[in-house]
């Protein structure tokens, strides 16, 4: 086990890589900006792409940016930078192109001792920042019935969010996983509690995206990240699933410092499904800086 307290190194396997590499255009001395730089997967395919590429590299996750800077050592081009990026704040610099890969990665969800999966018995945290102090139990636990219910509903789209948030003020508190996901699984009618999808996943996710705000700052990312570019610079944003595809989609189509390139979001052929199966679904979506 690290320092840190996680016993899983962080590998990052990059979905839609070609499209990315492709659709950011990368080119010999240009800036680019990887605003969720994970395990460092696309970063470094960005680095081998041309000559001479500089690199900035954004993480909330320490133990994320810690992996990264290890995988990226050879390149002496990068800085790394602690935040999450909708506080990043490039002062005078421009980007030639900037790529967002959003959410949860396989990694996040593969520590069970972080509490993203209720595959494993764990504390109730979800924070992809471990120094912020919002964790999920706080909200379990904490939160009013109503208020539950709507996060749940909303984030989550879940349509027994009103049963599940009674339910788990009913059953409070709680302070593992799995004794949450019980509780959830409760509230289902006994003949849906065994379907191709676990009656709890909905509500985790919710739960994932309040803790650490994502849409959130998605729509502050996406309201700044275009004067972060240079005039022809590209914006690449992958989502995985459809509140944040919808925020992306209608960010850009608003936008009238971005030129929509991809009218339709590109996804993962099915060969690279069979080899990486979080690739299913991912979609990308770019847009180019016009001029000032």
């Amino acid at each position: 086990m690290s320092e840190d307290g996680f016993a899983q190194p962080f590998f990052h396997v990059p979905v839609l890589s070609g499209a990315v590499i492709e659709g950011l255009q990368v080119r010999a001395g240009d800036r680019y900006l990887d605003a969720t730089v994970g395990g460092a997967g696309h970063a470094e395919l960005i680095l081998q792409a041309a000559a001479d590429v500089e690199l900035v590299a954004l993480d909330q996750d320490l133990q994320a940016l810690a992996a990264a800077e290890e995988r990226l050592a050879e390149f002496n081009r990068t800085t790394f930078i602690h935040t999450n990026f909708a506080r990043y704040d490039p002062a005078d610099l421009r980007f030639d192109g900037i790529l967002a890969d959003i959410g949860v990665s396989s990694t996040q969800l593969d520590q069970s001792q972080r509490g993203f999966s209720f595959r494993h018995e764990a504390p109730l945290d979800m924070r992809m920042d471990s120094t912020q102090e919002l964790t999920a139990a706080e909200i379990v636990n904490h939160w009013d019935e109503k208020t539950l219910a709507d996060t749940i509903y909303q984030y989550g789209e879940e349509r027994l969010s009103r049963r599940i948030s009674r339910r788990m003020v009913e059953k409070r508190p709680f302070s593992t996983t799995t004794e949450l996901a019980d509780a959830i699984a409760g509230a289902y009618p006994a003949k849906a509690r065994h379907g191709r999808i676990h009656p709890a996943t909905r509500t985790f996710q919710a739960l994932r995206i309040a803790v650490n705000g994502e849409l959130t700052a998605l729509e502050n990312f996406l309201a700044k990240a275009p004067d972060w570019l240079a005039p022809g610079g590209r914006l690449a944003i992958i989502s995985f699933h459809s509140l944040e595809d919808r925020i992306v989609k209608y960010a850009f189509r608003g936008d009238e410092r971005l030129q929509i390139i991809t009218k339709k979001p590109i996804v993962a052929t099915r060969e690279e499904v069979r080899e990486n199966k979080r690739s299913r679904s991912a979609k990308l979506r770019i847009a180019e800086r016009k001029a000032l």
